[in-house]
């Protein structure tokens, strides 16, 4: 029998450490089903106006992400997810739009919305869109909203101003470079001083603002579900494939958008392998499991991982290396703090491994790139790999901590994964309530 772990219960686990998040407080706007959830118009006006005191004067032009065909491309979850850097200005799920940011001067923005027009016989295989209308301004907060086809109008006299007005930003990226519009100022030579938007969004984008954060937390909080009850049916003799079916029935059941990677489930020698995701495995008794997978919840996503005994018992051997890996995790994350790096707190962790291997990863110690053979961790956010690998800590910073030991030849592999936040005094376990020493885990799964 699937079982999915209410949200709620997790909420109440966690409520002394932080407020959660109102259930109510992101539900999906009932009088358009297609727009997705709705807009904190308080966070994107401020990032709004904190893109203004860094470009000063001149221009951003931002698309939106387009819907994928379905004839064309192999769509696994939705055919349309969000451009990262529209829906950061936005939090629009609506295809096809543009927004213009226009800066005159210090204290001077001009925001425009651009929206194609609705179409009712389109709706009617697509469901109910957002359109140049007073919904859209009531929904977007965002005052001025204008049809998507008076937008050229706009933009030639941007290019007529030229480098009067001021250098126009544009977001080069892989998809966005084939955007007609971007390519026309960017690459056409008509005199406009065109320059990459994204380096300073993405350094916008690292340190979250109180309403990513609370994206994050029910990201993770929604994946904690889906593992706790991928823990709780696991037996000997099932299929990798029954074992994600239930974890993504657990993400899907508590209101998960879509997966944020393809779920990991590697048991016995599949789980020494960093990104397996065939999943077809048949488990066997004596197996650990390893479950990598995480949902997305309002375009922001966590990433978790968690290490099991199919049969709910571990192994002395199982025990003794499961220990270690969660020896050097506790390490790193009590060298959290303001300024300190991610390539340190690989250095912490690999030093723990160092000092406790005594024999148990034979003549080397289990740091050794053999057996710890990928980095402790990194950013998460809109992307499971965010922005701002490279940069020391800040707090409001969210990252992943997940040391591991893959030992090929006995078919054993642990990695322990954890979401955690930044602050000014260290760092806040996210993901805690998912159970991570041998003991709660068998604890978790002997109540099957």
């Amino acid at each position: 029998m699937f079982l999915a772990i209410p949200l709620v219960s997790l909420a109440a686990q966690s409520a002394a450490r932080t407020a959660p998040t109102p259930i109510g407080a992101y539900d999906v706007v009932p009088e358009l089903p297609g727009m997705g959830r709705p807009v904190d118009i308080a966070a994107t006006a401020a990032r709004r106006r904190a893109l203004l005191q860094r470009i000063g004067r001149g221009a951003a032009l931002i698309p939106a992400a387009h819907e994928r065909n379905i004839e064309r491309d192999y769509v696994q979850d939705n055919d349309f997810r969000q451009d990262n850097t529209f829906y950061y200005f936005t939090e629009l799920e609506t295809q096809d739009a543009w927004l213009l940011l226009t800066a005159r001067g210090p204290d001077s923005l001009e925001t425009v919305l651009f929206l194609p027009p609705r179409t009712p016989s389109q709706e009617r295989w697509t469901g109910l869109r957002l359109g140049p209308d007073s919904v859209a301004v009531r929904l977007s907060g965002i005052t001025t909203v204008l049809p998507l086809d008076s937008l050229d109008s706009r933009l030639l006299r941007i290019r007529v101003a030229g480098a009067r007005g001021g250098p126009v930003y544009v977001p080069l990226g892989p998809a966005t470079r084939e955007e007609r519009r971007i390519s026309d100022l960017a690459f056409s030579g008509g005199g406009a001083d065109v320059r990459n938007l994204l380096p300073i969004v993405d350094s916008m984008r690292v340190v979250k603002d109180a309403d990513e954060i609370a994206r994050l937390r029910r990201a993770v909080n929604i994946s904690v579900a889906g593992h706790i009850a991928a823990m709780r049916v696991a037996r000997p003799g099932m299929y990798e494939y029954e074992l994600e079916a239930t974890l993504e029935d657990g993400f899907r059941r508590n209101g998960a958008d879509r997966l944020g990677y393809p779920s990991i489930v590697g048991s016995g020698p599949n789980s020494t392998t960093l990104h397996y995701d065939v999943n077809r495995r048949r488990t066997e008794n004596g197996d650990l499991v390893v479950i990598d997978a995480a949902a997305e919840w309002g375009q922001y996503t966590a990433d978790v991982t968690r290490t099991f005994p199919v049969n709910g018992k571990f192994s002395p051997r199982q025990k003794a290396i499961y220990d270690l890996v969660l020896g050097a995790q506790q390490a790193a994350f009590d060298a959290i703090r303001p300024g300190i790096t991610m390539r340190e707190l690989d250095g912490v962790a690999r030093a723990y491994m160092r000092a406790h291997s005594g024999t148990l990863c034979g003549e080397r110690t289990c740091d050794d790139r053999e057996y710890f053979n990928h980095g402790l961790g990194h950013p998460i956010g809109m992307d499971v790999h965010d922005v701002g690998f490279t940069r020391p800590l800040e707090p409001g910073m969210v990252v992943t901590l997940e040391p591991g030991i893959y030992l090929q030849a006995e078919k054993l592999g642990v990695r322990i994964e954890d979401d955690v936040l930044v602050t000014a005094k260290g760092g806040e376990w996210l993901s805690d309530a998912a159970p991570r020493t041998t003991e709660a885990i068998e604890r978790v799964m002997s109540h099957r």
